[in-house]
């Protein structure tokens, strides 16, 4: 089973919050849904900088382990090594997540066929 580790922080860049999860796009739904949850509402965690994907539950809590005892220069290092300008990726993973969900039949070619059918 597929597992993220993943480093999500605020739009100052003051925090920077390392997590494991199973379904990256739920976690971070949960974060926006929760904004006041971990922090108050002007350090809200709603930026996803980086992320990696392990195949191995086990290797993926040996990293996890491994990258939590990251100073903050050392995770800011590997951030930097991936997404120099600390875009949020969050908008590449929901457009990602929307191309592999398609339908196979346009929705307005879809109610013709039920209309000619009836």
């Amino acid at each position: 089973m597929k597992r993220f580790i993943y480093i999500i922080t605020d739009r100052n860049r003051n925090n920077l919050h390392v997590g494991l999860c199973s379904d990256l796009v739920k976690t971070l739904k949960f974060y926006s849904d929760m904004p006041s949850l971990f922090f108050d509402n002007a350090q809200q965690l709603n930026r996803l900088v980086y992320f990696e994907e392990i195949n191995n539950e086990e290797m993926a809590m040996e990293r996890f382990k491994f990258v939590s005892t990251f100073t903050r220069s050392q995770k800011e290092k590997m951030i930097r090594s991936v997404n120099a300008d600390w875009v949020d990726l969050t908008i590449g993973l929901k457009y990602e997540q929307g191309m592999r969900v398609r339908t196979y039949v346009r929705p307005s070619f879809a109610s013709r066929l039920q209309q000619v059918t009836v």
